[in-house]
């Protein structure tokens, strides 16, 4: 494969039950559908705690026109849509009207079990293609997704890539994390990509001042998107076409947001007073004015290219599968509802009476308000046949190859666990070469500064198309960049949303597409809080994939409190759907790697997070077995979170160690030794899978629980040290296990530059604070 595959040839529904009068009759329906989901939710279904429940029927109606054009006229099984987070009832509507939703889950909005506060791929009862509810991800997910889909074609040799649609909220580009995806280099190329902005003007509190349509524009257009803008529907642009109309157009184009959203609210007479202003071609407006009827006239008004199907329909038609889209859709926020154009309609509900209103003008029965189209109708007819166009063949399950548990090498030497997960890699291209032909690392920018070098030179770079690397023949280059569609490697800039976004989308293949990848993104530790909100959100959309964050900790001594990670351990035991690892020894490393990636691309896997480190440790402190029995009896103990590294004859203290500091806990344990203070020393791999396993002790959760007999044995209980380099409370529960007294060491401040040894003092994490902590809990 040299280029992605091209486009299918796009053609619309023509039959006479097609018609834009049809059209008009479903679009009524959704509106009617999704108004009536959140009043469901709000005004009938029974509320005992009286807990605000919540729903958005103007953000939905402002996206009523969009999305009936997009599903009934023009979206193909291919396709993929993400959905802005307050639309979701117009979602479930539309699903619901194809049968792919039965109306039984309609009344269930934010129940318990039931549709969820906005889209969810794991959640809903429905199809969704992509979770969003965080501002902005759900928008830029399609980038990733759109990628993900063409590795994942390249890399295998089947699938189809079709069109990426987003469908975004105008305040969702006030993010950050929407600019730094849009402005990747790699975006450009995306064909497939279509946004569908609503630009109704209006956030959660206010009418916004300005817009500012014309930046966005150029914006995207900088960008290297098409921009297709529908600001105005057939009615207005018929009265343009009149005398007085280009001083109609020019008066609108000029005209504030705020000021426009409170002609809105203007009755006819009130309105023909307003619109012309004071300008000079006030009059040439009265004139076009006095000849247009009110029906006509607050139509008119309303008749925004968001909300004129044909308009919708034409622009869609339009979309060039050469280069990214962004269709600007001006809109009115509550369009077809009493609260249109209100500047705090954001979370308004509609009365009984208003519901009442609203279904006889759409022509339903608020008493069966699920009620389906009459059998017989176009309506119906044109319903059913695009269920049948949308129809999806159910994705095969394919498993990923075994990953080998244990490769067999024991390391030797001076060593890192940063420089070990880039040998790991290495090493499995030659002992599982299926296992890792399905492995694709992603990195921000520094993939030669994390130890991937090697990794990158074996396996090559991913472009969908092949580049000619002009320094091939320099003798000092040493980290070769060969991109080729077979590269595993995807380097982004340096934007760490950006990199946890396509990890999400990558460890999602194996369901969306029903090919299995093993993603690993590898970033600098200090940075892993930048990109939480997104790897959370990837995880719970489904993406199973690999974090790596390194170096870590304040060990990273001499760059300074800026780049020294404090927070990290505890958020990756925090975070749902995700193991988290900070090995000590190079073997560790390898270990949990490969525990990690067996448990990618696979219904019951899961995520892990893996802390390391620059720190060079001697290998024969992790005094690795060398029976074959005891080998195996260590690398469980090191997957399932902790081993004993020491067990000391009459211990009256335990160490608990985790990461680079085992270095120190080791040395400490020697000193009291001497000191007439025999001390166990435990290595901690994983803090957050022994929580689960006390937790499960307890009753709580299902976790196995044999680590903590094997590790922490009751007749063993002594006093508990423990320390990391990280927040101290990461590890102060294992003192709960057997109830004895504790000193919780770690990093509770910001750092600053210096040698390793006085940063460790500085912070108490040193072995001189070890040795006087077991002191002080011993005599």
């Amino acid at each position: 494969m040299t280029t992605a595959p091209a486009a299918p040839r796009r053609t619309t529904d023509t039959t006479p039950d097609a018609a834009p009068e049809v059209l008009h009759e479903i679009e009524d329906r959704v509106l009617w559908l999704s108004s009536a989901i959140v009043h469901h939710a709000n005004r009938v279904r029974p509320n005992p705690s009286g807990l605000k429940v919540g729903g958005h029927q103007a953000s939905c109606a402002s996206m009523v026109s969009i999305m009936t054009t997009l599903w009934f006229r023009h979206l193909r099984p291919e396709d993929r849509v993400s959905v802005k987070p307050h639309a979701s009832p117009v979602l479930h509507a539309i699903n619901h009207l194809l049968g792919e939703l039965d109306a039984s889950h309609l009344p269930t909005l934010r129940a318990f079990g039931g549709l969820q506060s906005y889209p969810s791929r794991s959640k809903d009862p429905d199809p969704v293609d992509y979770s969003t509810g965080s501002v902005g991800i759900g928008a830029t997910a399609t980038i990733w997704g759109a990628l993900a889909r063409r590795y994942a074609t390249g890399s295998t040799g089947s699938g189809f890539a079709g069109r990426q649609y987003a469908l975004v909220g105008d305040a969702e580009l006030d993010e950050g994390a929407v600019w730094e995806a849009v402005l990747d280099p790699q975006v450009a190329d995306l064909g497939e990509l279509v946004w569908i902005v609503d630009l109704n003007r209006q956030s959660l509190d206010r009418v916004v001042p300005n817009i500012a349509a014309d930046r966005l524009r150029g914006m995207f257009a900088a960008a290297g998107w098409q921009v297709l803008t529908l600001k105005y529907g057939a009615l207005l642009e018929e009265l343009f076409a009149r005398p007085g109309g280009h001083a109609l157009r020019a008066r609108l184009d000029a005209m504030s947001n705020p000021e426009y959203q409170r002609l809105l609210r203007c009755p006819a007479t009130e309105l023909r007073d307003r619109l012309p202003g004071a300008g000079p071609e006030g009059p040439a407006i009265t004139g076009l004015l006095a000849e247009t009827d009110d029906a006509t006239l607050l139509a008119a008004l309303r008749n925004l290219g968001g909300h004129d199907l044909p308009a919708l329909d034409a622009a869609l038609h339009q979309v060039d599968d050469h280069r990214p889209t962004v269709i600007l859709a001006y809109t009115v926020k509550g369009y077809g509802l009493p609260v249109q154009g209100h500047p705090q309609n954001h979370s308004s509900l509609l009365t009984d009476d208003q519901m009442r209103e609203l279904a006889d003008r759409v022509g339903t029965d608020p008493a069966d308000p699920w009620r389906g189209f009459a059998a017989d109708s176009a309506a119906a007819r044109l319903c059913e046949r695009a269920a049948a166009r949308l129809r999806r063949e159910a994705v095969p399950a394919t498993r990923p190859p075994a990953v080998p548990s244990d490769i067999g090498r024991t390391p030797t030497g001076t060593a890192t666990t940063q420089a070990a997960l880039g040998r790991a890699l290495l090493d499995l291209t030659r002992s599982a070469p299926g296992a890792a032909r399905r492995i694709v690392t992603v990195s921000p920018d520094v993939s030669s500064s994390t130890n991937l070098g090697g990794w990158v030179n074996k396996v090559g770079v991913w472009s969908p198309t092949e580049r000619v690397d002009w320094f091939a023949d320099d003798a000092e280059t040493v980290l070769h960049w060969r991109e080729r569609p077979t590269g595993q490697h995807i380097e982004l800039g340096i934007a760490e949303t950006n990199l946890v976004g396509l990890l999400g989308e990558l460890g999602a293949t194996w369901s969306r597409w029903g090919e299995p990848l093993l993603p690993i993104g590898v970033l600098y530790d200090p940075f892993v809080q930048r990109a939480l909100e997104p790897w959370s959100f990837g995880i719970y959309a489904g993406g199973q994939s690999i974090l790596v964050g390194t170096p870590s900790g304040v060990t990273l001594a001499p760059e300074g409190g800026a780049h020294q990670s404090i927070t990290t351990p505890s958020l990756g035991i925090e975070q749902p759907g995700c193991t988290t690892w900070e090995p000590a020894f190079a073997l560790d490393t390898e270990w949990t790697l490969l525990a990690a990636l067996a448990r990618l691309g696979r219904p019951d896997g899961g995520s892990a997070y893996l802390r390391l480190s620059t720190r060079p440790v001697d290998q024969a402190l992790a005094q690795v077995p060398a029976d074959p029995a005891a080998r195996e009896r260590r690398r469980r103990q090191v997957v399932a979170g902790a081993y004993p590294l020491r067990r000391t004859p009459g211990a009256r203290v335990t160490i608990a160690a985790m990461g680079a500091v085992v270095t120190e806990a080791l040395a400490a344990a020697d000193r009291l030794q001497g000191l007439g203070v025999p001390a166990d020393v435990v290595c901690v791999t994983s803090p957050g899978l022994l929580y689960r396993a006390l937790d499960a002790r307890a009753g709580h959760g299902e976790a196995p629980d044999w680590i903590l007999d094997q590790v922490f044995p009751a007749e063993r209980a002594t006093p508990l040290v423990t320390v990391l380099d990280g927040h101290p409370h990461t590890l102060a529960f294992l003192a709960n296990l057997h109830r004895v007294p504790s000193r919780r060491l770690g990093v509770t401040r910001f750092g600053q530059s210096g040698s390793l040894e006085e940063v460790y003092r500085h912070h108490g994490i040193d072995t001189d604070s070890i040795v006087g902590a077991a002191l002080d809990l011993t005599e």
